[in-house]
């Protein structure tokens, strides 16, 4: 495989357990388009053109060393500079792949948050009132990253001759979407059930080992789970924490999510919501393992790094 190839991959996976219909995407690709081609100038410089393939802002091939043969990948949920020397000096390394965006991808982090609306249509929230809500958390995003050094790794990988690359929500997808389809087959009615059903499956059992396994973060064990909705595991990072109490009035009884903060907390208290953390780590590994399995069903070896809890279901 070449690196283009790892990139369609991770694409076509990303796109495939989107929880969007295909039409929608491709509406989306379309609308990035017509954009583009009513800019000029400088507008039309800084312009990412990958958007007119894929529509996912934060996956990204960040640089090309050596266009070569890729047989051995270094994966981690994050990579730094630190993890860049690693590959260097095993010396084996054709490609290392991160989880967590950085360069353009991290720059653009905020754009795939609109994700988020259409899913949260999809479980009964109105679009206007999922679309304006986000609208302010989305700017809150980008102004948060702004500022960030997003090229540090980027520079050492060129300085030391590393291709490198990052699939952010492509893997963030295929984890929602892996997680909705293990709720749905088992129908859980407690919460204390939802919990044994995360906790079954394998990165959340290895999450576990190291104490970072699935919590209970709002609501108690024999709390019956109602709705259940994936709504806080994809789409770039939290929305809104105003949309709990849109969702309780839409017939929502539990979110689970990767991770929340204390603000989203509060607000779903008030909201009386349940709230199941399954973790943010055995969750970036869930939706990495199934792109993983792809490339290794190609022949291309895996060597895990960078917090992922590598399961190979091939």
């Amino acid at each position: 495989m070449t690196i283009q190839d790892i990139y369609k991959v991770a694409v076509q996976k990303g796109i495939e357990a989107d929880f969007r219909p295909l039409e929608r995407i491709e509406k989306v690709l379309e609308r990035n388009k017509r954009k583009y081609e009513k800019l000029a100038g400088d507008e039309k410089i800084e312009f990412d053109k990958e958007s007119l393939t894929n529509p996912y802002s934060d996956s990204r091939i960040l640089h090309v060393a050596d266009d070569k043969e890729i047989k051995k990948v270094l994966v981690g949920i994050d990579i730094d500079t630190a993890e860049i020397l690693l590959a260097k000096q095993l010396g084996d390394i054709d490609l290392v792949i991160s989880h967590h965006p950085m360069g353009r991808a991290l720059a653009d982090l905020h754009e795939v948050m609109e994700l988020q609306a259409d899913v949260l249509n999809q479980y009964g929230v109105p679009i206007n009132v999922a679309e304006q809500m986000l609208h302010e958390r989305i700017s809150e995003v980008a102004r948060g990253i702004n500022p960030k050094n997003h090229w540090q790794a980027i520079d050492a990988a060129k300085l030391l001759g590393v291709n490198l690359m990052c699939m952010h929500t492509v893997a963030d997808n295929n984890a929602a979407m892996f997680l909705r389809r293990e709720v749905e087959a088992k129908n859980p009615e407690r919460l204390e059930e939802l919990m044994s059903v995360i906790r079954g499956i394998e990165e959340y059992k290895k999450a576990m080992e190291v104490g970072i396994g699935p919590r209970l973060f709002v609501g108690r064990p024999e709390n019956r789970c109602g709705r259940i909705a994936l709504t806080e595991i994809t789409g770039g990072t939290e929305g809104s924490p105003k949309l709990f109490e849109k969702m309780s009035q839409v017939g929502i009884g539990t979110v689970v999510g990767m991770h929340v903060s204390e603000e989203h907390k509060k607000e779903a208290e008030a909201a009386n919501l349940n709230v199941v953390i399954a973790g943010h780590m055995p969750s970036d590994s869930l939706g990495m393992n199934v792109i993983l399995d792809e490339l290794q069903k190609q022949g291309v070896e895996i060597v895990p790094c960078g917090g992922l809890f590598r399961v190979s279901r091939v």
